[in-house]
């Protein structure tokens, strides 16, 4: 998987409005910040002291957007449910011609780092081994996304029954491969798609959605 850069702060982006008077940071300064230091360094080392180093300021601007070390992790949560299942929920209800388009717009978030962060999920699920808390809300985010994937197979014709055990199989499938973390070229994951999609549903692949699939994913070229 590729290096990940540093997050750019609302000061440094020519993108967003000029900050006014004698702030020097944002919020989503501070959460992007820290959910960086989850990434590379665990819960542990989501420390007000090291984000505001990082920062440039003192950790008592801190305090204008937080309330404390707990405020910011549950934002971080927040923010981790934001990027990684509601894209996923979203994708599931897109119209689909058929099955095969229905799976590959799934595909879509698992291509797209825009729309699934597999490195902050995977920081988010060893956090929860150590916090039952954590542990509460990643499995309720996993019967979110298992119920929206389910659905969708429902309302391409399969069994109630059939629906669950191909959504758990393709939806495990998924955070497998991102949880061993398989280096390929974009090409070679691509190239297996019409077996995927077989495999996935027991359906022939419609042609046309595995070619935009197979555009879609290589313009991403993440490896």
């Amino acid at each position: 998987m590729a290096k990940r850069a540093a997050p750019v702060l609302h000061r440094d982006n020519p993108d967003k409005e000029p900050l006014s008077g004698h702030v020097k940071v944002t919020p989503e300064d501070w959460l992007n910040v820290a959910r960086d230091l989850l990434i590379s360094e665990g819960v542990a080392g989501v420390k007000v002291l090291a984000i505001g180093e990082r920062l440039g300021v003192s950790r008592s601007s801190f305090y204008w957007y937080f309330k404390g070390r707990n405020h910011l992790l549950e934002a971080l949560l927040d923010d981790w449910e934001a990027r990684n299942t509601a894209p996923i929920l979203d994708h599931c209800e897109l119209p689909a011609a058929n099955i095969s388009w229905a799976v590959c717009n799934f595909f879509r978030c698992f291509v797209d780092p825009d729309l699934f962060d597999a490195s902050l999920d995977f920081a988010v699920r060893e956090w929860s081994r150590r916090d039952g808390k954590v542990r509460n809300r990643i499995d309720a985010a996993d019967a979110q996304r298992l119920a929206a994937v389910t659905a969708m197979f429902e309302r391409h014709g399969f069994s109630a029954y059939e629906a669950e055990a191909r959504a758990r199989i393709l939806y495990f499938m998924q955070c497998g491969y991102h949880a061993l973390e398989v280096r390929e070229p974009m090409q070679a994951r691509t190239a297996r798609l019409e077996g995927y999609l077989l495999g996935f549903t027991g359906v022939e692949p419609d042609p046309e959605a595995v070619a935009a699939a197979r555009a879609f994913a290589e313009g991403k070229m993440l490896y």
